[in-house]
């Protein structure tokens, strides 16, 4: 049971790492590619680094059963999971042009 779930992590990663790259060569084929949007891609990246270097120590916790460890890996891993998904809801939301309604309530703010 263990096994899997910590396969199903390391392979979110793959997932994740496939998407930001996805993201990444779709916006250097811009003409003009937003230097600040890839300098936030350049972020996940880095993030997903220290999600992997935290899934490897959560494996080194939950080996020993140190499961207060295990716990806080686990949510330090969904936090910046959030962060990532947080942000990019944030680009995509910014490359669409808004509706007149989105507009109206922005004013109305």
């Amino acid at each position: 049971m263990k096994k899997i779930i910590v396969r199903r992590l390391f392979q979110s990663f793959i997932e994740l790492e496939k998407a930001i790259s996805t993201a990444k060569s779709t916006l250097l084929k811009q003409k003009e590619p937003s230097q600040q949007v890839l300098d936030r891609i350049k972020t996940y990246e880095e993030i997903l680094e220290k999600q992997r270097e935290l899934a490897t120590a959560l494996c080194g916790h939950a080996s020993l059963g140190n499961w207060e460890e295990v716990a806080r890996h686990v949510k330090l891993i969904n936090g910046l999971s959030f962060m990532i998904r947080d942000d990019a809801r944030d680009i995509l939301a910014s490359a669409r042009p808004q509706t007149k309604q989105e507009v109206r309530e922005v004013m109305y703010c």
